[in-house]
């Protein structure tokens, strides 16, 4: 993460986001004009999860993003550094495994899982590389990863029409639909800060990622970064 997101970045992110549980579907739904449901769909076909499989779904929130995997047949961990996103999500889907845990730090054992993912969730990780080098330690040899997260649209036109979107329109939105408005005033800085999509490929491939690859959805608004751990 660069130097201008982190110097904007609240002091007690998982607060924040504890602030905003009860709405967070519903305001993602609106301020992304409906696109995040489609992001969700492609996240899901690039983790591709099969029956009898571990997924490890990291920035879960309340679990929304976790259902394709489990309804695959993957036993699925959705895991959260924020109590409020892990306690609305249980009171959704009492049965599933919600897990506190700490990107940089993950209560898991090595190479447990087929698969790890993480959507709109590194952009609010202080040490991104220590996170992409623990999601490495936790998937098997041979297994996947996919990273969904904003970046920058790559139509220069459409480029300055979205920085401006982001910067005057979102606040006002989120104000009409959010619980935290400020939250997504952080959030409108931190996309603008993130690094663009080859610069992004190059972190994770340095954390230990085999065949990293991404392909831009929504003109590059956000990209699907994948990668593999070698062996098997």
């Amino acid at each position: 993460m660069s130097r201008a997101s982190l110097d904007k970045q609240p002091t007690d992110v998982a607060t924040m986001f504890d602030d905003v549980a009860a709405k967070y579907d519903l305001t993602n739904d609106v301020l992304s004009l409906g696109q995040a449901r489609l992001w969700r769909r492609a996240v899901a076909q690039a983790v591709d999860a099969r029956a009898g499989e571990r997924v490890l779904d990291l920035a879960a929130g309340t679990g929304t993003s976790s259902m394709p995997f489990a309804t695959a047949g993957a036993f699925t961990v959705p895991s959260d550094f924020s109590l409020g996103m892990l306690g609305e999500g249980k009171k959704r889907h009492p049965w599933m495994p919600f897990t506190a845990g700490d990107a940089t730090a993950l209560p898991f054992a090595d190479g447990v899982f087929d698969a790890v993912t993480i959507s709109f969730g590194l952009r609010n990780v202080q040490e991104v590389d220590a996170a992409l080098r623990e999601m490495h330690r936790v998937t098997k040899p041979g297994g996947r990863f996919v990273l969904c997260e904003f970046s920058q649209p790559v139509w220069t036109p459409f480029r300055t029409v979205y920085t401006e979107y982001l910067m005057r329109a979102l606040p006002p939105l989120a104000r009409a639909v959010s619980s935290s408005p400020d939250a997504y005033v952080y959030l409108a800085e931190s996309i603008r800060a993130w690094p663009d999509q080859p610069a992004m490929a190059r972190r994770v491939q340095e954390a230990g990622w085999t065949k990293v690859a991404w392909r831009n959805l929504t003109g590059g608004i956000v990209a699907l970064h994948r990668g593999f751990k070698a062996g098997a």
